[in-house]
């Protein structure tokens, strides 16, 4: 289980992207940022879990949220994973397994990052945390809740 939790500073993430641009989280703008962590690109659960996030992708802007996806691949693993998958938001290959380590989700033994989500505020602030193993339609019907909830919210 990650050490982060609600309310701590979320680790900066300064990276290349699949697209080719980088990545940089104190950056990004709008209501929140979203930074998945996948355990391997081109893997059933993690297919199912990028492309649920793919086909909810406009719905997540709408809302005022960014979306990142994070997988300990390399960069060019990344960049097939994303063409083949047609996906529109950024993925970070993090094989030296920085950035999963500073957020804590690195599996110790198998070395791959665990499947966590963290929404991220403008401040750097982690707002919410998920952790769904093996169900890619829970952890991103959870991520489309707590975004629109904020969203509604930030609306009133």
């Amino acid at each position: 289980m990650s050490a982060l939790k609600v309310g701590d500073h979320a680790p900066e993430i300064d990276a290349q992207t699949s697209a080719g641009t980088r990545f940089v989280l104190s950056k990004q703008e709008g209501l929140c940022t979203v930074v998945y962590f996948f355990p391997k690109a081109f893997t059933p659960v993690c297919t199912g879990e990028t492309t649920a996030f793919r086909d909810n992708y406009n719905e997540l802007l709408l809302a005022g949220a960014n979306l990142v996806g994070v997988s300990t691949d390399d960069t060019n693993t990344q960049c097939k994973f994303a063409g083949d998958l047609h996906v529109p938001f950024p993925l970070i290959g993090d094989a030296d397994k920085q950035i999963a380590r500073a957020y804590d989700v690195l599996w110790p033994v198998v070395g791959v990052a665990q499947r966590y989500t963290f929404v991220v505020s403008p401040t750097m602030v982690i707002e919410a945390v998920f952790h769904h193993e093996l169900s890619a339609q829970k952890h991103r019907d959870d991520v489309l809740r707590f975004v629109h909830a904020k969203f509604e919210a930030h609306r009133v």
